[in-house]
């Protein structure tokens, strides 16, 4: 290529989102095309091979929804829109980018980054039961609460319930300081974070007194019935198969639940089997009930994050072989 190709970024704001973090989408992108991609100010110079600068300026230009509104574009956005490119999906791709999930109450964007997060979402607005498994920064939980809230406030249920087992790791419920209520508090932390993110903790507080948010440990599901309630149930791989079966009969009429988990991170005694993978096994085919599957390039956090999952999948790849080879 004789000259380099040029895009002007409308924006200051767009230049810092399309660069990203120390200019790391700007070494990804170069990284994934082989073009060379140099940002000066507003200005955005792409050189190489005919066939790598041509790719590098359609990548750009397929996440132009994101970063010409100044909305940070992130690992997940430049790996989807490679995706797209590669699988002739960019309709799909422009869907991802229109459909706004909600906003947190700084008024940041939410949507889903990548396919297989679109279609987790399509679940939770439409299906009665839904499991979502996958690594850890995959969006489980986040999407799921988002999305119940939206419900919620649209008045399509009454309650938001959100529940997870308090597997003792290390510290016994007992020896924490505090009444019943503070010593489960650690357990259902990520779930606090994940509300406060999208309402005012003020807000929060006045749903839950009014018990229409409820957030409480799993023991605290037996013996009820779950009417009219959008359900989620967080880090079910610590539930044993009897605790899974338990929540999952719960489900009353016009309710919809939600089920998340990461099956290689059970904290369950070493000779106890995990609930989540048994329902997988038992449930996979029941009509009504949707199986969403993440993995690592679903990670949304930071970049380290998706390197770690994937060392820790090859890693737990090869002793699964040993094991086998051994047996």
């Amino acid at each position: 290529m004789d000259s380099p190709l040029r895009i002007e970024l409308p924006t200051s704001e767009g230049a810092v989102a399309l660069a990203g973090y120390r200019d790391e989408n700007i070494k990804l992108l170069a990284s994934q095309t082989g073009a060379s991609l140099v940002l000066r100010g507003q200005e955005l110079f792409i050189s190489g091979t005919d066939n790598g600068a041509a790719l590098a300026q359609r990548l750009v230009m397929a996440l132009e929804p994101l970063w010409s509104q100044g909305q940070p574009v992130t690992t997940a956005d430049i790996m989807t829109a490679r995706q797209a490119l590669d699988t002739d999906r960019i309709d799909e791709l422009q869907a991802i980018h229109q459909d706004v999930v909600a906003r947190t109450r700084r008024g940041e964007v939410v949507r889903a980054k990548t396919f297989r997060q679109k279609q987790y979402v399509k679940a939770l607005r439409s299906q009665d039961m839904v499991f979502c498994i996958g690594p850890a920064g995959t969006g489980k939980t986040f999407l799921a609460t988002l999305v119940g809230i939206q419900a919620l406030l649209n008045n399509e249920f009454e309650r938001l319930i959100l529940t997870r087992p308090a597997v003792e790791a290390g510290e016994r419920l007992g020896f924490l300081p505090g009444d019943l209520q503070q010593k489960v508090n650690p357990y259902l932390r990520p779930l606090y974070d994940a509300l406060h993110e999208l309402v005012d903790p003020e807000k929060v507080a006045n749903l839950m007194e009014r018990n229409i948010i409820e957030v409480a440990p799993l023991a605290y599901m037996r013996g009820r019935t779950l009417n009219n309630a959008f359900v989620i149930m967080d880090e079910a791989q610590n539930t044993t198969p009897a605790q899974m079966k338990m929540v999952l009969t719960r489900l009353g009429f016009k309710s919809r639940m939600v089920v998340t988990g990461d099956v290689t991170q059970t904290d369950l005694p070493a000779d106890q089997t995990s609930g989540l993978a048994v329902a997988q096994q038992i449930l996979k085919g029941v009509n009504g009930i949707a199986f969403c599957q993440l993995n690592q390039a679903d990670v949304v956090r930071h970049p380290l994050v998706q390197r770690i999952v994937a060392a820790y999948e090859t890693y737990e790849s090869r002793v699964t072989k040993r094991e086998n080879r051994s047996r």
